[in-house]
């Protein structure tokens, strides 16, 4: 029986992916065959559009496409019902069509139906003179038809099945989700169960020595196993070369069907031959027809998933807080790079670096602000980690090295002279004009290599230690001062300490701010002092927000400090009022790498809230 709403049409012939495609051997030899049998010089396999009639294959006919107003096929699909018109010229509707006015006269089309009975177009033939039609000429040409609709089917089950494994595919979950969500009752609760058999990294170590065929054969054996333990009922649709998917039966129970998984898991010392080389992780997605689309079940999946490779644990179930925290994460990624492009939105503000000598404020350090013009202000703990995980690093850096820059050629011209530390990454560290690029921009703006210190980590380095010390070598070279931020929290082993072309030692704020905790954490700092000024490194402690643990690390020979006990990160006017409130009328420099500003009291602390974590890079 044919469906007549023409929306539901033209959505099921979109869905072929027929429309627009190149002309198919398959296609053409049944058009031919068509020809031959009416003896006709034209021959046509048409599909209906919305506004036009589009050929899939053509004989004797150069275009590929002619109106729907007033063509034959339209007509044909229209009533889903073959056509014949004996002589387009003598008929009432035709005889002004396009058809007919370029020397048509005679037509015949036999509907091309789905089984969902959709009429997607015409198999039709065409003649220059009048003529009738046979029962037996009208017999082929339906005969025709349904052998197009035949490939059209052939090719769109091949569209949905992954050739290798003869597995549906995505395409065709997709499908098949939308079939549930009609067939079902709308608020049911389900469960998709998504199957990874291997990480990225075991998929590219298996791949380099097995070969693709490797991961044919571990589906195979998984997709059987799971079957067997889970049940033949559950339908198994591949997404990736070793991921396939599932919805488990209605009325599943999660936890329940979860120890089930496990037990499959556990088992694969019977079914899996590749159990030693792969680490398989299950994503659990409950989801309630009617409300989760099927590309949003997909999502979920793969992020329970992800979360499960990524925790070590075999089974990662869906959780709504985690999923709202991926979306802000993708939400911040997406709106950084225009952030980038708006001076509205981005901003540096200054932490001033004390001489726990003097009193003295003698540098500052760049921290990057956000303003997103809809969410507010953006904690940098939130959006930098998740800038630093992509090439926006670069990016967010180099904008911070000149805004920094900047702002130092301004303090100096207003004679502040303070010196300017910048965190950089370790993408940073592998750019091959990252150096030129640096030292350009103190050039422009007249501001000597010393001034400037780049702040880099432990594991910054260590990710590519080669490139990471060959720049930091060149930007010595340069004169520009270099320090290890966040000592302790990485490596520290002596020979990384010893082959660093750096000048200064950042006690990450983890082991300052437990200083008052007990002698071992006071001896554990006063270590990592002792050490890193008999390897010549001047010392800066992070994180002082008290006064007993300002004298305690001065006791202990620490150079410098920074943290809330002498400012918050500060605006870049707010900073040179802070310090010409507290300036004294001493000489401006002491050398150099140690440039100082007039020595300043100790101003007494205020009281603070928690501080928020700094960010580790490019800020």
């Amino acid at each position: 029986m044919m469906t007549h709403n023409e929306t539901e049409r033209l959505l099921a012939l979109r869905k072929l992916d027929l429309l627009d495609t190149a002309p198919s051997e398959a296609f053409d030899r049944i058009t031919r065959m068509a020809a031959r049998v009416f003896g006709l010089p034209i021959a046509a396999v048409s599909l209906t559009d919305s506004d036009r009639q589009w050929f899939k294959s053509r004989v004797g006919v150069s275009h590929t496409s002619i109106p729907r107003l007033k063509a034959p096929c339209a007509g044909v699909t229209d009533c889903g019902d073959m056509l014949v018109i004996n002589d387009l010229q003598e008929d009432a509707f035709f005889r002004d069509s396009p058809l007919a006015r370029s020397g048509i006269r005679f037509y015949a089309g036999a509907p091309l139906i789905t089984s969902d009975g959709y009429s997607l177009g015409a198999m039709c033939v065409l003649g220059p003179e009048p003529r009738a039609i046979s029962g037996t000429e009208r017999d082929a040409l339906i005969d025709l038809a349904a052998m197009v609709m035949s490939q059209i089917e052939l090719q769109h089950t091949l569209g949905r099945v992954d050739p290798l494994s003869g597995m549906p595919n995505r395409k065709q979950f997709i499908e098949d989700f939308a079939d549930l969500q009609m067939d079902r009752p709308q608020g049911e609760q389900r469960v998709a169960v998504l199957v990874n058999m291997a990480n990225q990294e075991q998929l590219n170590n298996a791949a380099r020595v097995m070969g693709a065929s490797y991961f044919d054969d571990l589906m195979n054996e998984a997709i059987r196993s799971y079957r067997a333990v889970m049940g033949e009922e559950h339908k198994v649709y591949q997404l990736a070369a070793t991921q396939f998917i599932t919805i488990a039966p209605p009325a599943t129970d999660e936890a329940r069907y979860s120890a089930r998984l496990a037990h499959w898991l556990d088992s694969r010392s019977a079914w899996g031959t590749s159990r030693f080389v792969t680490t398989p992780a299950i994503g659990i997605a409950p989801f309630v027809l009617g409300r989760t689309d099927c590309l949003d079940v997909l999502r979920i999946a793969q992020n329970a998933m992800q979360d499960a490779h990524r925790t070590g644990l075999p089974i990662g179930s869906y959780s709504s807080e985690q999923d709202a925290a991926y979306r802000r994460r993708f939400t911040l990624l997406n709106a950084f790079d225009a952030a980038l492009h708006d001076t509205r939105q981005l901003r540096l503000v200054y932490q001033p670096r004390i001489d726990l000598g003097t009193g003295a404020c003698i540098g500052a350090e760049a921290l990057l602000r956000w303003r997103h013009p809809e969410l507010g202000d953006v904690p940098p703990g939130e959006f930098m980690p998740v800038v630093e995980q992509t090439s926006m690093v670069r990016a967010a850096t180099s904008w911070v090295i000149r805004e920094a820059v900047r702002q130092l050629a301004v303090w100096h011209a207003a004679g502040l002279q303070l010196q300017m530390s910048v965190n950089v990454s370790s993408a940073n560290l592998l750019e091959a004009d990252f150096v030129s690029t640096v030292t350009a921009l103190l050039n422009q703006h007249r501001v000597a290599p010393g001034w400037l210190e780049l702040e880099v980590t432990e594991s910054a380095i260590m990710e590519n230690q080669g490139t990471a010390l060959a720049t930091l070598a060149a930007l010595d070279q340069a004169g520009v001062r270099l320090a290890i931020d966040d000592f302790g929290t990485g490596y520290s082993s002596l020979a990384y300490l010893q082959s660093m072309p750096a000048h200064v030692v950042k006690i990450d704020q983890s082991f300052v701010r437990n200083m008052a905790g007990g002698e071992r954490n006071r001896t554990l700092v006063n270590t990592m002092i002792s050490l890193s000024h008999e390897l010549g490194f001047r010392v800066v402690a992070e994180g002082i927000e008290t006064d007993d643990v300002r004298q305690l690390l001065h006791e202990q020979g620490c150079d410098e400090g920074q943290g809330y006990l002498f400012a918050r990160p500060l605006a870049p006017e707010e900073l040179f009022a802070w310090c010409a409130r507290a300036q004294a009328g001493q000489p401006a420099a002491r050398t150099p790498w140690a440039p100082i500003c007039p020595p300043l009291p100790f101003p007494a602390p205020e009281p603070v809230p928690e501080p928020e974590p700094e960010p580790h890079t490019a800020t």
